[in-house]
């Protein structure tokens, strides 16, 4: 229909960047906050008084699947939802000096994937979903040896280590030879060769890995040598408990920090499900600044990766729970950065936007009710194993045995019949269930009892590979909420970047995320 349509480039890129300016900018400016709250805010910047200095110490933080709508999430959820009382929270990063917005597609897709992404981010070239630190040939993409160029790039890591001395530093809620971490120092043409990957790692001589464990460390047929030894002949200390992480220092020598609590395929827990004293993001990037401590100076790149998996099963309470515990591992760099002030650059940006989150849908028209998800105690993962084992041991499990588990993970009760509205507030916007949303928990449910799932094009849109119940559920209350989700995988809206300290202006502007590498081969005077 608009084939023939055209318009000025150029009129079109000033217009989007206008747009994309303002809209971030509200985030960081308007604080309608009484200003006693506000004042009660740790400092949140050391802002450099000389930003031409070059760094030397270094913070990349990668939100993974995190784009402005959810860290927009995040203030909602920590502010106030009373008409005429409207006030956002305020995230930490949202006080650099420097805030900017780059493009996310790849080679293959603008629906990008965390692999090719990170590649752009640490290596500032696009190359096909799926690869990491390869450039792609020809004009058929595929995760082979055959559709990617022989030479091998540097990373920035790889080359700040080689070229200025410094120590580097990978750190990952997620696995730690998972797609994002791995584009920092691994080079293959499939993410999913997870062992190859583990060996990169091991021969990276990176000064400290932490957080999520290795996948796949005997390889996919489990018939490999366990790359945790290979990582201790190669020099590693390998830190399993919280003692033994904890005590790590600069005088450790190389170190992997593995997280001693796991959840879903040996990441670490979702924050919504951490119990007291476990290890969080922040914990790791305390420890990493610890074993980094030299006088040349270090490189970390800290993710916060199941932002991104709580995007993909559709889970905002997760989701939000997780930009907050990353912000708090970004309170650690500034707090450190306040000892360094012109000798420290922060950045803090995502790779792409997971599962299309919104700020609004169609129950629930032009209102917001966030606190609504304060009723939900733990995550989808989380309650994947309850219902599981509940289906283990009862076999004949009915709907009206899980409703007083569901009431008690969720809020969600079913006590009135059709209209749910009440005096004073939208229809929806309450956790007592409709018949409507009753009828959905039930057909989900039955197809969480089946022994296969059943195979429907019906079935993927409704519940996207995921438990059904469960995300069933986060639907409902996140609905309830007034959130909303197109999709169960990636999408292509840009992404924000907030920068402080030493040469954080270079990230000011609109940019490709391939910028964000050249960015910081200029910041560090690296040729």
């Amino acid at each position: 229909m608009f084939k023939n349509f055209k318009m000025s480039k150029r009129f079109l890129a000033s217009s989007l960047c206008l747009v994309m300016a303002l809209s971030l900018a509200t985030g960081a400016v308007l604080d309608s906050r009484p200003a006693s709250v506000v004042a009660a805010q740790p400092a949140a910047t050391a802002k450099a008084e000389v930003t031409e200095k070059t760094p030397k110490y270094i913070f990349m933080f990668i939100g993974d699947g995190m784009a402005a709508v959810q860290v927009n999430s995040a203030q909602i959820y920590g502010g106030t939802n009373k008409h005429n009382q409207m006030a956002l929270d305020k995230m930490n990063f949202q006080d650099f000096e420097a805030v900017g917005y780059q493009t996310t597609q790849d080679a293959t897709s603008f629906a990008p994937d965390s692999a090719s992404t990170a590649t752009s981010l640490s290596s500032g070239f696009k190359t096909w979903s799926g690869t990491i630190g390869l450039k792609p040939v020809g004009s058929k993409s595929g995760n082979k040896p055959e559709n990617v160029e022989g030479t091998i790039p540097k990373t920035i890591a790889e080359r700040l280590k080689a070229e200025k001395g410094m120590k580097i530093g990978i750190i990952s809620t997620v696995t730690i030879n998972h797609a994002t971490p791995a584009a920092y120092y691994a080079h293959v043409a499939s993410r999913n060769d997870y062992y190859d990957i583990a060996l990169q790692m091991a021969n990276s001589g990176f000064d400290f890995f932490g957080g999520g464990t290795i996948s796949q460390p005997t390889g996919k047929d489990k018939d490999q040598k366990d790359a945790y030894d290979v990582m201790k002949e190669k020099g590693y200390k390998i830190a399993k408990t919280k003692e033994d992480i904890l005590a790590l220092n600069s005088q450790s020598g190389k170190a992997y920090a593995v997280t001693p609590v796991t959840q879903d395929s040996g990441a670490m827990p979702y924050a919504i499900d951490n119990k007291d004293g476990d290890l969080t993001l922040a914990d790791f990037v305390k420890k990493g600044i610890d074993v980094l401590d030299n006088d040349k100076g270090f490189f970390m790149m800290a993710e916060s990766g199941k932002i991104d998996w709580a995007g993909h099963a559709n889970d905002a309470k997760a989701n939000i729970g997780d930009v907050i515990a990353f912000e708090e591992a970004i309170q650690v760099a500034i707090d450190f950065a306040a000892k360094h002030p012109e000798e420290t650059l922060i950045i803090v940006t995502g790779d792409h936007e997971t599962g299309g989150m919104t700020i609004g849908q169609a129950t629930t028209g032009y209102d917001t009710a966030f606190h609504i998800l304060e009723s939900q105690k733990i995550s989808y993962v989380a309650f994947d194993a309850l219902i599981n084992k509940m289906k283990a041991d009862n076999p004949s499990l009915k709907f009206d045995d899980v409703m007083p588990v569901i009431t008690e993970s969720f809020g969600l009760v079913n006590k009135t019949k059709n209209d749910i509205s009440r005096p004073g507030e939208p229809s929806y916007m309450t956790l007592e269930l409709s018949d409507r949303e009753v009828a959905k928990l039930k057909k989900a449910f039955m197809e969480t009892m089946k022994d296969k799932p059943t195979d429907s094009e019906e079935n993927d849109l409704l519940y996207g590979g995921y438990n059904p119940l469960s995300v069933t559920l986060t639907h409902i209350l996140n609905n309830k909420a007034g959130i909303g989700w197109t999709s169960y995988s990636h999408t292509g809206v840009p992404v924000p970047v907030y920068a402080t300290g030493a040469s954080a202006e270079l990230f000011n502007g609109a940019y490709e995320n391939t910028a964000v590498y050249d960015k910081l081969v200029k910041a560090t005077n690296l040729n």
